[in-house]
This record gives C-alpha cells, sequence and structure tokens, in this order.
C-alpha cells in the first residue's frame, strides 16, 4: 500500500460517478477532475488550472465511489471453491445450511490463507468498505488491518448449533452460558478492532442466526449493538426450515419475531432476509414482513450468489425497495467478486419479477454504495464528493470488456467486472495497483489455500451424519479415469 503526502489529483477523467447532495443521487460527470489530501476528497468537479502535488492521468478512466460489502464470510467460504457449488438439501427446501455448512474445517494457516484469497478478490473487485461475519480467530484483525480495506469486525456468536441426524429433520443443542460468554469474547474483540492502530477498523454486532440464539441474547445483543453505537447483524429468513422453527418455537415469523424482542432498527442488518411471509415457497397468509422492516428502518443485505446455487433466491428486490426497505448487498460466497454480486442480483430480481425494469443498474449501484453506507450508519462512504472519505475505484474504460462504451456502469457491471478494475484507493491509500491487490500475493495465498483444503477433505467424513466422503457428496463433474 502507498500513501502520498499533499493533494493528489486525478486529471481529466472520462468519466467520474459523482455524489450531487443536493438531489441526493450518483451523476456522471464528463472530463472531470478528482483530488484528494490524505484520506479525505477534497474536489470532483471541472477541471483546475493550478498543479497538484501528485497528478493521475484521467484519460481512459471512470472514477467511482468504493463498494461497500455489508455481508461476507471471508475466512471460511473461499475453502468451498469446487466442493459446495452444487450441493442442497432435497428434503430441507434445497437449503445447505444443515447438511453441508460445517463439513469443512479450516485450520490456522487455512484461515490466514482464505483471509488473503477473499480480501484481495474484495479489493479487486472494487470493495473497499467490508463486514466480515467470522468466528473469532487468532490474527484476524491484524489480516484486516494489513489488506488496506476498511472493515467492521463482527464476531458471531450463538447459544446453540443446529445439526441432523438423517438428512431430513433439523435439531439443536443448546449451550446458553457458553453463548452469553461467546458474546462477552465478541464485545471485547469489537473494543480492540475500534482501537486497531490502522485506524480503518470497527466492529458490528453479531448474534449468528435467528434459530441459533435465545431471545434474550438477541435481544442482550441488540442492547449493546445500541449503546456502543455500532451495527447489528444476524442471519434470518434465510431457510425455510428456519421460517417453520420460528414459527414452530414463538408462533411467530423470523422478522416478525425480531421484532418483538427489540433486534429490528435503524442499526439492525438482516442477512438475507428471503424467505419473508409473502414469498411463494411458504404459501403463507399474510404480506406483513416487509411493512416491519420498512417500520422499524431495517436494511437486508441481499447475497444473491450463494442461494441461486441452491435455486433459491430472495422476491423481488425491486419489490423491497419500492416497499421502502434499505437494501445493501453482500458477497456471502466465492468467488468473493462485488461486481458479480450486483450482476446476479439484477438478473434474479427481473426473472422472479417478470419484469426487466424492477430492479434497475441505478438501484443495484445505490444498494452497493449509499446503502450499504447507510446500513452502517455512515455518511462519508459510498459517495463521491469533497468531504468523503478517499475510497476510490479508477476503472479502465479502454479495456475491451468495456467497449463499446456507452453506460460504464453498465458495462462493468455487466459485462467486464473486476477485469476492468484499473486501481483503488482506501482512505487515500492505493489498495490495488494495475488490477492486483497489493497487501497480499494472491497466487501464493490460493496455493495455501488448496493446500488447506486437502486437509479438509481429508476430515469431512468425520464431520457427516452418514460417514460419506466427499466423493460422495460431491462427485467431481466428470468421472476420473
Amino acid at each position: 500500500m502507498s500513501e502520498r503526502a499533499g493533494t493528489t489529483r486525478i486529471r481529466g477523467a472520462d468519466w467520474v460517478v459523482a455524489w450531487d447532495a443536493g438531489a441526493g443521487k450518483h451523476v456522471y460527470l464528463r472530463h472531470a477532475d478528482v483530488e484528494f489530501v490524505g484520506d479525505a476528497v477534497t474536489h470532483v468537479g471541472p477541471p483546475r488550472a493550478e498543479p497538484a502535488e501528485h497528478e493521475i492521468d484521467g484519460r481512459g478512466l471512470m472514477v467511482m465511489p468504493g463498494l461497500v460489502d455489508i455481508h461476507s464470510h471471508p475466512s471460511t467460504e473461499p475453502l468451498l471453491k469446487g466442493l459446495t457449488d452444487e450441493v442442497g438439501s432435497p428434503k430441507l427446501y434445497m437449503s445447505s445450511l444443515y447438511e453441508y455448512l460445517f463439513l469443512f474445517q479450516n485450520d490456522g494457516p487455512g484461515k490466514r490463507a482464505a483471509n488473503e484469497v477473499a480480501l484481495s478478490e474484495l479489493l479487486m473487485s472494487g470493495v473497499t468498505t467490508l463486514c466480515d461475519l467470522s468466528i473469532e480467530h487468532d490474527g484476524w484483525l491484524d489480516t484486516l488491518g494489513e489488506s488496506g480495506i476498511r472493515a467492521f469486525a463482527a464476531p458471531m456468536f450463538r447459544s446453540g448449533r443446529w445439526f441432523t441426524r438423517n438428512g431430513h429433520a433439523v435439531e439443536y443443542e443448546w449451550n446458553e452460558a457458553a453463548g452469553r460468554a461467546a458474546m462477552d469474547s465478541a464485545l471485547r474483540l469489537i473494543d480492540r478492532a475500534r482501537q486497531h492502530p490502522s485506524g480503518r477498523l470497527s466492529g458490528m454486532v453479531c448474534p449468528g442466526q435467528v434459530d441459533t440464539c435465545t431471545p434474550d441474547l438477541l435481544a442482550d445483543a441488540a442492547d449493546a449493538a445500541r449503546e456502543r453505537r455500532l451495527s447489528f447483524q444476524t442471519h434470518a429468513a434465510q431457510s425455510v426450515v428456519e421460517f417453520q422453527e420460528i414459527m414452530r418455537r414463538h408462533g411467530k415469523t423470523p422478522i416478525e419475531f425480531l421484532k418483538d424482542v427489540g433486534a429490528l432498527g435503524p442499526n439492525a442488518i438482516i442477512g438475507h432476509g428471503i424467505f419473508l411471509d409473502h414469498h411463494s415457497w411458504l404459501h403463507w397468509p399474510d404480506r406483513r414482513d416487509l411493512g416491519r422492516l420498512v417500520e422499524t428502518g431495517t436494511t437486508v443485505a441481499h447475497c444473491p450468489t450463494v442461494f441461486t446455487r441452491r435455486g433459491i433466491t430472495l422476491q423481488d428486490a425491486g419489490g423491497y425497495l419500492r416497499a421502502g426497505v434499505n437494501l445493501g448487498v453482500g458477497t456471502d460466497t466465492f468467488p468473493h467478486n462485488m461486481l458479480e454480486e450486483m450482476r446476479t442480483a439484477a438478473y434474479n430480481a427481473r426473472i422472479t419479477a417478470g419484469d426487466a425494469h424492477t430492479l434497475r443498474t441505478t438501484d443495484i449501484f445505490n444498494a452497493a454504495t449509499v446503502g450499504g453506507a447507510k446500513a452502517l450508519g455512515r455518511n462519508d462512504i459510498g459517495r463521491l464528493a469533497p468531504g468523503m472519505k478517499a475510497d476510490l475505484v479508477l476503472v479502465d474504460v479502454t479495456h475491451p470488456a468495456m467497449r463499446p462504451l456507452h453506460d460504464p456502469i453498465r458495462s462493468l457491471v455487466y459485462t467486464a467486472g473486476e477485469r476492468a478494475v484499473r486501481d483503488v484507493y482506501v482512505d487515500g491509500r492505493q489498495v490495488v495497483r494495475n488490477g492486483k491487490a497489493l497487501a497480499f500475493d494472491y497466487a501464493d495465498a490460493a496455493a495455501r489455500l488448496e493446500a488447506a483444503q486437502r486437509r479438509a477433505i481429508e476430515k469431512v467424513p468425520g464431520f457427516d451424519w452418514a460417514r460419506r466422503s466427499v466423493a460422495e457428496l460431491m462427485p467431481p463433474t466428470f468421472t476420473v479415469q
């Protein structure tokens, strides 16, 4: 990572995605300058004549604000590449959570490699702010700090765990004292994150899942987040099994239950929020969950790829926005590519709504920038204007995948993806140069991750309810001869 003293000017950028504060929206500027000093943007607009200490030729570039990823699991998900791409339990409504999620246990070196891979991919796809939902592990905060990304560490904790003995029934094992101890440890880690010398780390209170936490733990976690002026996030409405389980326990939908325990609000994020009472798979008579989210100002973290692989999708993202729900985007799974998530979100919404216009590019770009910033209580990220953080993405609009160039954001989201991302800055420090993340050796990290995956594969039969091998659970695409 590199940092420069004095003013840095991107002179005469062909395109700038600027923030019009008066109109409250992103706009395109043509042939404009962008300047930053230290960690702050100081000018976005017409070219300036006076010299700057450092200048970047903006010809052939689009400058846009860094993307805000509000839901990700960098320490675990990269390990699963090539393994869980096609899994889903037919007797559990195609969810992969209960039968497959805990088959692969990543060890310490593997978690470090996974983090390096994911953080590199995120930065190279234009993410400058990340919410990292992980189990506390050695070196976690320092790895986030080293990467150069702006990060919210969200150490997950819970009162119990789910499991299946047979692939068609989900059971829960409870240890409330362990859940309390884990929450206390998580809050201590959050305090350390906020004191991290990088100055770019914060925290998020994250009880793991609505169905693995007691009502008291959820309520107390929400209170702790409000007292500390932090965001709060939990996984909820992510499977039919969970919807039915919360209904069985409490006679309420997951969203209704969270509202009643005080876990919804302007600082709250629902990870996934798919199976609300209007979802067609539920055949539920009421249609109140969207209103509960709107009434409380709660955000939904939309992570389409991991569910699309199971034939599951939120219905539909455009409808959530029109109802008034704040929507953000997350990269729940591999690859940690925010631009691909945005593309998938747009396509899924159009399919589920049967309407090509239900979720436009404007909507999904807003969700990945100002929607995420709002969820985190930040008004200084996700937009490009004087006074904002110098979190910038420089896109090569001359890249062949961007051409013919008519609308650069459409070309970036639907065609070019990360291939056209040239340089990325966080807090005015360069973290990606010529398409490569600077903090880590991406290729070396991927090789170390592959070795960790082989170690994890050997242990899978010990975690599977039927003692099956990976070859049985996830047969290769073609027979190996």
